[in-house]
C-alpha cells in the first residue's frame, strides 16, 4: 500500500494567500515561463533565451544554474520545477553533438507535462544585432501565422498552439491603437522549418487622417528553426486541458442601467420616502430664538390656553340658563293643569 500524501494546512495568511493563488480559476492568470539551461548550453543558445526572457518580461523566469536533463527520457524533474516556481510554459535550452542547439518549448496542464516540441536552432541574430530603437518591456505582441501547413497538418496545428500560448502575453478585452508596437511573424514551409522575426510596428501620417500608413522595421531577436522531436498529449486529454467554463465571459445583465450612444451610464434608483420633519440640521447662532422672543411665544400659549378655558366656562353657563328655564316651564304647565282640574270640580258642585 502506498502512503497518503499528508495534506499541510498554512500557518500564516501569506502561506494560506500563496495556495489560493495556486488553486484552479474560472478566469486563469497570465501563463508565465520558465527559462532553464542544460548541463551544455552554449553562449549562442543562452543569448537566445535572454532574449526571449526580455521579450516575455515580467511573465518570464530565467534559472541560470544548469540542471542535468532530458526532457524526452524523464521529465519529472520539469513538472517539480513547474510546481515549485508555478509555471505553466518552459524553454529548455541544450546542445550535444547529435543534436546542436536544441530548444525544447513545452507546457503544463495541472502541473503535468502536456505538450513538448524540439526544434533545432539553425540561424540566429540577437536584439544587439539590430541597431535601432527597441519596444517597451512588457508589450503585447501581434502574432501573426503564415503558411499553409499550419492548418493542414495536426502536429504542426498543435505547434501554432503552443507558440501562441508562448507569446500571446495577457488577455485584453480592449486594444489602443497607439499600444500597437510589437509583430512577430511566424513563417513555415512543407519541410517543417519554421521562421521567426520580429517587428515594431511604425505608424506614419497618411493621406486619411485616421487610417495612419503602416511600416515594419525588424528589430529581433530572428531564428530558423527546425522541428526535431515531438511529445503531444492525446487529443482526449487536449481537449480536457482546452475546457472553460460556459458564460464565463458573457456580459451579466444589470437591472436599471441603459447605456446611451456615447457610452455614457444612466441608472435608475429607488429610494424610500424621507421623513423632513425630523431632518437635523445645523444649529446656528445666527438662527437660536432670544429671550424676549421665548418670553413673547410663552405669552401667547397662555392667552391662547385662557381663551379656550374661558370659552368652555360660557358654554356650561348657558346649558344652565337653559336647564333653568325648561325647569320654569314644567312648573309653569303644572299650574295650569291644577287650575283647570279645580275649574272642572267647581262646575260639577254647582
Amino acid at each position: 500500500m502506498t502512503l497518503m500524501q499528508r495534506v499541510i494546512k498554512p500557518k500564516s495568511q501569506k502561506a494560506k494567500r500563496a495556495l489560493e493563488e495556486r488553486e484552479p480559476k474560472t478566469i486563469e492568470n497570465t501563463k508565465e515561463v520558465m527559462f532553464i539551461r542544460g548541463q551544455k548550453c552554449p553562449d549562442t543558445l543562452r543569448l537566445l533565451m535572454r532574449d526571449l526572457a526580455s521579450i516575455k518580461k515580467p511573465h518570464a523566469q530565467f534559472l541560470d544554474q544548469k540542471n542535468d536533463i532530458r526532457p524526452f527520457e524523464d521529465h519529472t524533474k520539469l513538472e517539480f520545477f513547474s510546481k515549485k516556481f508555478d509555471k505553466s510554459l518552459f524553454i529548455f535550452g541544450s546542445s550535444n553533438k547529435k543534436r546542436p542547439n536544441n530548444l525544447i518549448m513545452g507546457r503544463f496542464y495541472d502541473y503535468q507535462l502536456l505538450d513538448m516540441v524540439e526544434l533545432g536552432v539553425t540561424k540566429f541574430q540577437s536584439l544587439s544585432d539590430f541597431k535601432n530603437e527597441k519596444i517597451p518591456t512588457g508589450t503585447k505582441p501581434c502574432l501573426m501565422f503564415s503558411g499553409e501547413i499550419f492548418e493542414e497538418d495536426s502536429d504542426m496545428k498543435r505547434i501554432k498552439s503552443l507558440l501562441i500560448d508562448m507569446f500571446r502575453g495577457p488577455e485584453v478585452t480592449n486594444i489602443r491603437l497607439a499600444g500597437l508596437e510589437h509583430a512577430i511573424q511566424f513563417t513555415a514551409t512543407p519541410d517543417r522549418k519554421i521562421y521567426m522575426r520580429s517587428y515594431q510596428i511604425q505608424m506614419k501620417k497618411s493621406s486619411t487622417p485616421k487610417v495612419p500608413r503602416i511600416e515594419l522595421e525588424e528589430i529581433g531577436p530572428s531564428m530558423d528553426l527546425e522541428v526535431r522531436r515531438l511529445h503531444l498529449a492525446s487529443d482526449d486529454l487536449f481537449k480536457t486541458a482546452c475546457r472553460q467554463v460556459k458564460n464565463v465571459y458573457k456580459e451579466k445583465k444589470v437591472k436599471n442601467i441603459e447605456k446611451d450612444e456615447f457610452g455614457s451610464v444612466y441608472g435608475t434608483l429607488h429610494l424610500p420616502k424621507q421623513d423632513l420633519n425630523n431632518f437635523q440640521t445645523r444649529k446656528l447662532k445666527g438662527l437660536k430664538t432670544s429671550k424676549a422672543e421665548k418670553m413673547a411665544e410663552k405669552k401667547a400659549k397662555a392667552e391662547k390656553a385662557r381663551q379656550a378655558k374661558g370659552s368652555k366656562d360660557g358654554a356650561g353657563d348657558e346649558d344652565m340658563e337653559e336647564a333653568e328655564g325648561d325647569e320654569e316651564e314644567v312648573v309653569e304647565d303644572d299650574a295650569e293643569e291644577g287650575d283647570s282640574d279645580n275649574m272642572e270640580s267647581a262646575e260639577d258642585d254647582e
